[in-house]
Formats: C-alpha cells, sequence, structure tokens
C-alpha cells in the first residue's frame, strides 16, 4: 500500500487560501515561496534588505507569482493579520512585531519546526554552542553508509520541508539546530544531543540564560520514549538530566561512568553497569582532538540502535571532518596549516589548541560577540609560540593574553595585522619544521567577511597560493 502523510496532507489542505508571511529570504525559506503557491496560500514575503540588494532569482518569483512584499528598513510594519507566518531563524520569536501577531492568533512557526511535527521518519536533533556541525555530519554519514535512507537538514544540509512528502517511516532526518531555529520551537526530536553549553551569540540574545533556555527546546517536548544524549563534563549539560522527560545517555571524556560512553586511556567505550566495551581506539581515528571524540561518543550514542556497531567504526574511522573545522589545508615543509574557521568563540579554539602537542602559531580575531576571552590566555601561553591578531576582537585578545603572561611571568611573540593575507605572510615567515600554523579566530566573522564560510574559503586559497 502506498504510504500517506495525514499530517503533510491536512496543512496542505489547512493553508488553501490563508495568508501567510515568509520573514527572511535566506536558503530555508527560499523553497516555501513555490511550494506555498503551489498550495494557493496567498504569500507575502519580508525581508530587512532594499529591494536593490534581493538577489534576481527572488524578483523574479515576486514577479512570476505576483506576491506581495516589504522591504527595508521597516520592513515589518506590514506583519499585520496573517494567518499563519514563517520565520527565520535570525528573526527571533520575541520580535515585537511577531509577538504581537501570535497574540492577534496568528501561528508563528519556522520551517524546520514543520519537519519535526510533519515528518513521520525518526528525527535526531544535535545542538550545542561547538561540534554541532561535525557531529550532525558524522550522524548523517554513519546512517547513509550503512545503507539507510537520511535527510539532513536543519542548519546544514539542504531546506527539508519541501522534502517531507518523499520521508517514510523507516527513514531518519538529522537536523543540526542553532539556539535561533529552537528558539520559540514546540516540538522536539525523538533523539536529542546537545554536545555542551558555553556563553555564545550574547550580541543577539537578551542575555545568557535565554540562550540556554532556546537550548533546552530540543528535549524539552519530548516524551517518555525520548531520548537525550548529553555531555557529562559540561556543567550546564549535565544538569540537563534532572528536566529530560525521557531517558538520558551521557558521554565523558574525563570520567569512568556506570552507564554511558567514555574515552578512557585513548579508547572509546561503551559503559553498561561498569562493563566496559571497546569500540575504537583513537588513534585509528583521522579527525583530532578530545572534542572531537566527544563528538563521535554522541553520534555512537544517538545511532546505537539504528545501525550496527561495526559499520559505525568503519564510517568514524575514514571520517575525515568537515570543512573550517580543523582541517588540514597544506603539509609542506613538514608545516602543518589547519583552516579552523568555525571556531566563533574562545571556547571553540581552547579546544583546537588541545588537540596539539606541536608549537602552534595561532592567527586569532575577527567580530565581538561580546564575549569573554581572559578564559582563551592561559590555553595560548601553553600552547601558542606565535600569536597573530586580526579584526575587532584583537584588542580583547591582545589584553587577556598580556594580562596572563604577566601573571605567569611567560613570554610570547603577537602580532596585529591589517589583513588575512598579511597573517598568512607573517606565519609563513616565523613557521619552521614541525610548527602548526591553526587559523582559529576565536570570534565571528562578519568585520571583515560574509561569513565563516567566506573566511574559511578565503583561508585555504590564500594558503595554497602563498610560495
Amino acid at each position: 500500500m502506498e504510504y500517506k502523510n495525514e499530517k503533510l496532507e491536512e496543512f496542505n489542505t489547512y493553508i488553501k487560501n490563508k495568508q501567510v508571511a515568509i520573514i527572511g529570504l535566506g536558503i530555508s525559506n527560499l523553497p516555501l515561496i513555490d511550494y506555498l503557491h503551489e498550495k494557493e496560500a496567498k504569500i507575502t514575503v519580508f525581508d530587512s534588505r532594499t529591494i536593490t540588494e534581493i538577489s534576481e532569482e527572488i524578483k523574479e518569483k515576486i514577479d512570476k507569482y505576483k506576491i506581495a512584499y516589504s522591504f527595508g528598513k521597516d520592513y515589518l510594519k506590514k506583519l499585520i493579520k496573517f494567518d499563519v507566518i514563517f520565520r527565520s531563524p535570525s528573526c527571533l520569536p520575541t520580535t515585537p512585531e511577531l509577538v504581537a501577531e501570535e497574540q492577534r492568533g496568528a501561528i508563528v512557526t519556522t520551517e524546520i519546526e514543520l519537519v519535526i511535527k510533519m515528518s513521520p521518519s525518526k528525527i535526531i536533533g544535535i545542538t550545542g554552542s561547538e561540534g554541532k556541525t561535525t557531529t550532525t555530519t558524522l550522524i548523517s554519514e554513519i546512517i547513509k553508509q550503512s545503507g539507510k535512507m537520511c535527510f539532513l537538514g536543519g542548519n546544514i544540509g539542504i531546506p527539508l520541508f519541501t522534502e517531507i512528502e518523499k520521508m517514510r517511516p523507516q527513514d531518519i532526518v538529522v537536523l543540526e539546530l542553532s539556539s535561533f531555529q529552537l528558539m520559540g520551537m514546540e516540538v522536539s526530536p525523538d533523539i536529542s544531543i546537545v554536545t555542551n553549553i558555553t556563553p555564545n551569540h550574547l550580541n543577539i540574545h537578551k542575555d545568557y540564560k535565554e540562550y540556554i533556555e532556546a537550548k533546552k527546546n530540543i528535549y524539552r517536548y519530548q516524551n517518555k520514549n525520548g531520548i537525550l544524549i548529553i555531555n557529562n563534563e559540561n556543567e550546564i549539560t549535565k544538569t540537563f538530566a534532572n528536566e529530560a522527560p525521557g531517558k538520558v545517555i551521557f558521554f565523558s571524556s574525563k570520567q569512568r561512568l556506570e552507564n554511558g560512553y567514555i574515552l578512557d586511556n585513548d579508547i572509546i567505550k561503551e559503559s553498561k553497569e561498569g562493563i566496559r566495551k571497546h569500540i575504537v581506539n583513537t588513534k585509528e581515528i583521522k579527525i583530532r582532538g578530545i572534542h572531537n571524540y566527544e563528538n563521535i561518543m554522541a553520534a555512537l550514542a544517538a545511532t546505537k540502535d539504528i545501525v550496527d556497531i561495526e559499520s559505525s567504526i568503519d564510517t568514524i574511522k575514514d571520517f575525515k571532518g568537515v570543512h573550517h573545522r580543523l582541517e588540514l589545508v597544506k603539509d609542506e615543509n613538514d608545516i602543518k596549516w589547519y583552516n579552523d574557521s568555525a571556531a566563533t568563540s574562545p571556547t571553540r579554539t581552547i579546544a583546537a589548541l588541545n588537540g596539539f602537542t606541536e608549537d602552534v602559531i595561532l592567527i586569532a580575531g575577527g567580530s565581538d560577540k561580546n564575549l569573554d576571552y581572559s578564559p582563551i590566555a592561559k590555553p595560548i601561553l601553553e600552547h601558542v609560540k606565535t600569536l597573530i591578531l586580526i579584526g575587532e576582537t584583537s584588542k580583547k585578545i591582545l589584553n587577556a593574553v598580556k594580562k596572563e603572561a604577566e601573571t605567569e611571568h611567560k613570554h610570547i611573540e603577537i602580532y596585529i595585522c591589517d589583513s588575512l593575507k598579511q597573517t598568512i605572510a607573517l606565519a609563513k615567515k616565523v613557521a619552521i619544521e614541525g610548527n602548526v600554523v591553526l587559523f582559529s579566530p576565536a570570534s565571528a566573522s562578519f568585520d571583515m567577511f560574509k561569513n565563516m564560510y567566506d573566511r574559511g574559503d578565503q583561508f585555504r586559497e590564500l594558503v595554497k597560493a602563498e610560495k
């Protein structure tokens, strides 16, 4: 018998002739325009960019479908009397215009929330301040390599709402979920992972508490059959076990848990009632660093009842990581160059530094997210022989390192550069055989680049071009 997704069919019937707002014309919302137009919804699109900044592709859709629009500085002033509002992750549910519409009776949702609500497949969701992209990608690879159908989306992959009709109960959906996507969400995945929680995006969230509360939505609406996988070594994630409606699985890189996944003398093991089963030796794994071993443990916990363990181990051993996350760009004259552009916070750069025993030339700095840089100073003094700074946060990092150096009576070479090209030329000049050049900004990218991917791509191209 042909499978029918009754929830999706009900939505398709409901949405006909409804007044629908799409806020933000980014990657996740663009396919919605075609889908909702086909279902005969009355669409209005909203974006903070001006009409001249909107892509030709979007303009053509607006003209073709005769869609109403509101662009520019006051673009949300016309957000009145809508039945359904699809917000982009960058438009927080606390935005006054959204709050007013919801109070009036509008349904405020997101593309990814509807995927979780309407998909017939088992859903694995991953969030955290660091490690979520690597963990999400590894989980999807483990599932795909086992021969099962896997849909990858959320913060990475493709927009999945228009893929729901292809999903079947035996398939798996894997979602990377940011705090902005989780905020306001009223549904949780079947299996949820929180890799860690550290201060992040405090330039956008009202405060740290709001950020943490948003992350909790990944498990808050689970039932007793839900599974929450959390880092035992993170003080915040550890407390989530007290609130989880379903089963909790811990992983730890430091403690020998009675139950859960552990790192024990370079070996990742599963522990059941104190009996430890060898899974994989970290020396057989291509990706480096304890933070990556934690990501692997989380992936194993999420897929343990879905994929045969031998298949999972084969995939883990072959996994080379994700672009912009400790990505080896060049190994020349016994000097290794790593692109870690995804390190947009101090804790991520600390984790990267801890993955190396070699002397490191660190290139760091970028746009400011109102984060505290004092914790990064000590790891820099322990691992870095030369510190090269760039961008808005260069002075904050410089001051933190100088203060720690005075306290520890240590000396470190520090330079401040005006461009990424300049940092690479300088790094080449000071690097010697056996050194690692690590580009791990510990900061966001928007002072000088479109995003962290653009920043990492430029670094990769400049390093490969450097003679």
